[in-house]
């Protein structure tokens, strides 16, 4: 944990998404003040015609971001994620802003296991790096 799932609209090349999952990363870490050793990111990549974002008009391709966290980082820390991972996914995938959804789900840390450290402990300022 944390798992940032972009469920993407065609398919795109394995160098694109690998660049981008290491920002992703990196980003993460840096805004909620961790480090990207935590951080992983996966991609639904859906046939084409699979993912939509409803418009006044036409639907039209869409990405949604699903964010699994740890519960516990202030609301405007999510927030500056929010904004920095449009910006970037937009730039890597070519993608218009307007056309993607971030949705964030916050567990407690006895929902997270990791093989090399058992059960997460909740999330405290405590733990914080310096951003």
């Amino acid at each position: 944990m944390p798992y940032l799932q972009l469920d993407v609209p065609t398919e795109y090349p394995e160098a694109t998404k690998k660049a981008l999952a290491a920002k992703l990363g990196a980003t993460y870490a840096r805004l909620m003040q961790t480090t990207p050793y935590r951080v992983s990111v996966g991609f639904r990549e859906l046939t084409n015609g699979s993912l939509w974002r409803c418009a006044d008009g036409d639907p039209v391709p869409g990405v949604v971001l699903m964010c699994d966290i740890r519960r516990g980082r202030p609301t405007e820390w999510r927030e500056q994620l929010a904004v920095a991972l449009l910006d970037l996914v937009s730039e890597h995938l070519e993608l218009p802003r307007d056309r993607m959804a971030i949705e964030f789900t916050q567990h407690a840390g006895d929902e997270m296991f990791r093989a090399d450290e058992g059960w997460a402990k909740d999330w405290t300022e405590t733990e914080a790096q310096p951003a």
